[in-house]
């Protein structure tokens, strides 16, 4: 029999976070960390067998608690889990193509990129339970929180799909974040890496390598990444507790993924048009929930259909991306006439 789920107050949000529960993630995902830690205290290139191998733990892991939620809490919970968690892997893709973007400005060496990434990953964490929270506070405010979630990533989605369709490519210039202009002004920044070292005492002053900097760009864009997925996950379930794992599942195995996927990202060229499907779609979804507490003729999308129309489009923005490189490989430059 599923075990009954926790109603909070105000707005009578259910959520099957329990306090033993709640516990037992925040300790298993503090061991998970440290663990990371522990395996890149050393800088080494990361291979391919191993980032493979870590990618395939960090996938077995939200499958087994998929499971254990079907057989503790019903059906219905654990597909609100699985589509949540496939929306934000989905989504931490695209981080993973901007962090890429990131550690080839910032020139970053190889044996130094998963320690970029794991700190990345940690301050996402960290945003994210900060969001979470903070949206979770929102809902409980009234179902109007619905309707903004919904227009944020309906704005979102057609910005995305606005730079696809008009093949505008991501890019990184760090001279324009402020947050690197800022530490630039009041910190001296050395030439050179240190190793792993975030400072170092250079000409009798502490100064900041180039590793702090890459490490702040990255916190910088985890800011915009948590705006755009934590709306989007709170359009499947309203669970605080499912949105919060949903999130730690996705982040924790970004970092293996990344050398997985290195020579693989820049060819999904049709990527960011499904995330802008998806981001929509889930727009959409919320703003008729809103809608359908207000005249209750309007139909919701169930969140079964939702993980269809999810993985579908991620599918199909594959087969094109795949269709459209060979078509691009085929093409053989005209020879000039002699």
């Amino acid at each position: 029999m599923p075990a009954p789920t926790i109603l909070l107050s105000a707005a009578q949000i259910e959520t099957i976070g329990t306090a033993p529960l709640w516990t037992i993630t925040i300790t298993g995902l503090v061991l998970l960390l440290v663990l990371d830690f522990s395996l890149t205290h050393r800088p080494h290139e990361v291979r391919m067998r191993e980032a493979i191998g870590w990618s395939v733990f960090y996938l077995a892991l939200p499958l087994l608690f998929a499971l254990y939620v079907w057989y503790a809490f019903g059906s219905g919970v654990a597909v609100e889990f699985a589509t949540g968690y496939v929306v934000e892997k989905s989504l931490s893709v695209d981080n993973l193509f901007v962090f890429m973007l990131l550690l080839s400005a910032f020139a970053v060496p190889h044996e130094l990129a998963q320690r970029v990434l794991l700190y990345g990953i940690v301050g996402a964490l960290v945003l994210r339970a900060i969001f979470i929270a903070l949206g979770a506070a929102v809902l409980q405010s009234g179902t109007w929180a619905f309707l903004l979630f919904g227009g944020i990533l309906i704005v979102t989605a057609w910005r995305i799909l606005r730079s696809a369709a008009h093949g505008e490519e991501q890019q990184v210039d760090i001279s324009s974040m402020r947050s690197i202009r800022l530490l630039r002004r009041f910190t001296p920044v050395t030439d050179a890496y240190h190793g792993s070292r975030l400072t170092v005492r250079e000409g009798g002053r502490r100064a900041l390598t180039p590793l702090a900097l890459a490490i702040v760009a990255v916190f910088a864009t985890d800011i915009v990444f948590a705006v755009d997925s934590v709306p989007a996950v709170y359009g499947v379930t309203e669970d605080p507790f499912i949105v919060f794992v949903t999130n730690a599942f996705a982040l924790l195995g970004l970092r293996a993924l990344y050398f997985v996927l290195q020579g693989v990202l820049a060819k999904l060229r049709h990527l960011n048009h499904g995330l802008g499907i998806i981001l929509g779609f889930i727009g959409v979804k919320l703003v008729l929930h809103w809608a359908h507490g207000i005249w209750p003729a309007i139909p919701e999308i169930p969140t079964l259909l939702s993980l269809g129309v999810i993985i579908a489009t991620l599918t199909t923005v594959t087969i094109t991306s795949v269709h459209a490189n060979r078509r691009d490989a085929r093409r053989v430059p005209a020879t000039p006439p002699q």
